[in-house]
């Protein structure tokens, strides 16, 4: 390995670095209560060298959501080959649900920070990401209201809707918000996610 594909692999190790001990610092304190100083000490270098690969705390965090929307986006697009729009929504329910499980941190930052959400014109904020997601589960509604599986007039609204409903399972869990249930309760609550999915669309069916 040359000197300067060393340096390069050096540099992309340090990014690597800076954005994994960021981001557990933003769950776990809050992104507000985190500042430069502390990512540095938590990676044991110098301020100045986080410098050296991000401008400020909004770029940090903006690169994370960014990580997270590409790896989300990347699972959701292997339901595109579903043909029925309705187990299209369903498989894209099981992979949202899966994702944000099987990266909680991810999702802490990417759903429910409120730092992620400053400055959304911003063309670094990593948002187009996060967009063409939920573009993917639009279009997919739209193919439904297309074929008369769904009666809705208004495709964003019942976009959200059913977002809203995978959300909130995947909140709560995350969240810890079903500690008080047994185990196996739990476990029947998370198995029979997808069917609450279907039912509400049941619900708004002609």
């Amino acid at each position: 390995m040359g000197i300067s594909e060393r340096r390069k692999r050096e540099k992309e190790l340090m990014r690597k670095l800076i954005l994994r001990a960021s981001m557990e610092l933003f769950v776990k304190e809050g992104f507000h209560n985190v500042s430069i100083r502390h990512i540095a000490e938590r990676i044991e270098y110098s301020p100045a060298t986080i410098y050296l690969y991000f401008k400020n705390k909004d770029e940090i965090i903006y690169k994370l959501n960014e990580e997270g929307f590409r790896e989300l986006n990347k699972r959701m697009l292997r339901t595109s080959s579903v043909k029925d729009p309705l187990e299209r929504i369903r498989k894209i329910g099981e992979v949202y649900i899966h994702f944000g499980l099987e990266n909680q941190e991810y999702y802490e930052l990417m759903f429910i920070t409120k730092a992620t959400m400053k400055n959304l014109e911003e063309p670094e904020c990593g948002w187009d990401c996060g967009e063409e997601a939920f573009m993917t589960l639009q279009n997919t509604v739209q193919d439904c209201i297309d074929s008369g599986i769904i009666d809705s007039q208004n495709v964003v609204a019942t976009t959200i809707g059913l977002w809203a409903t995978v959300h909130g399972f995947v909140s709560l869990i995350i969240r810890e918000r079903l500690e008080i249930l047994p185990d196996e309760h739990k476990q029947a609550i998370l198995n029979q996610a997808q069917n609450f999915i279907l039912d509400l669309i049941q619900r708004i069916r002609k």
